[in-house]
């Protein structure tokens, strides 16, 4: 698998730090959380920064943008927004960059923010490599991000249209650790699915130890976030008291807004 360090900042974010193996020097980070010595930091883990990746605007996914261009001003920041701080490398949906021998394909997924984009990213020397994805707050472990820029209609596009079209074993990588809130939630809305039950216990456990519950699957999203499983639910179509994927979609946010 394309390796991924991931790094908490604050209470529940994270910042990502992406390479083609363990052992490379070139490397790229994704939502810098705050404002610290990022010189530092690669002393630290012996890489090379060849870019920064942005996946929205929210303070708390880009507030060390700035403080990274003083101390790298030839380094990319590459973002979908114009209100990315220190951004010069705008991006659109299907772009597809190459850094740190790594193929990134970009996705924009308007909703929490319009111009979120998800970085799906793919070794190209080796197909049979594991891809990640990193999806900021537009896909949660078991969640998705709140509408505050967007509507229901955006959110079903984003993850039941792009996202959940991605190979199932692809890495998925979120801007928070929110993971046994949200499902608590899909066992509230889907109080019989064994894989809600079992992560729930499993992620309970991972942070009561200290653990991350950062990387899930595509599969495993399919199979336990409530977002993504109106269509496939019935006892989520009745929980929402519809068979409508938008209005499935709508209602589930308000709920979990409210829960």
């Amino acid at each position: 698998m394309v390796y991924v360090k991931s790094l908490l900042r604050r209470t529940d974010n994270f910042m990502y730090i992406v390479k083609k193996n363990a052992g490379a020097r070139k490397a790229f980070l994704v939502d810098l959380v705050n404002e610290e010595n990022y010189q530092d930091l690669a002393e630290k883990e012996n890489i090379d920064i060849t870019a920064v990746l942005t996946t929205h605007h929210h303070y708390d996914h880009c507030g060390g943008n700035e403080g990274f261009r003083r101390q790298f001003p030839s380094v990319p920041i590459y973002g979908g927004d114009e209100r990315v701080p220190a951004l010069n490398q705008p991006v659109k949906h299907n772009q597809v960059v190459e850094l740190a021998d790594l193929k990134i394909r970009c996705l924009s997924t308007p909703c929490h923010t319009s111009g979120h984009v998800c970085y799906f990213i793919t070794d190209p020397s080796n197909e049979s490599e594991v891809p990640v994805v990193f999806t900021g707050d537009t896909l949660f472990i078991a969640g998705c991000g709140r509408f505050f820029e967007g509507t229901a209609p955006q959110m079903d596009t984003a993850l039941n249209r792009i996202l959940k079209t991605l190979p199932d074993d692809t890495s998925v990588f979120p801007g928070h650790e929110y993971t046994v809130a949200n499902l608590k939630f899909a066992a509230y809305v889907e109080p019989r699915n064994p894989d809600v039950a079992a992560k729930l216990q499993w992620a309970t456990e991972q942070r009561e130890n200290g653990a991350f519950t950062v990387p899930s699957t595509i599969f495993e999203e399919k199979a336990t976030n409530p977002f993504m499983r109106v269509v496939e639910s019935e006892e989520i179509q009745k929980k929402v008291d519809t068979n409508d994927p938008i209005e499935g979609m709508a209602k589930l946010r308000e709920m979990k807004n409210n829960f």
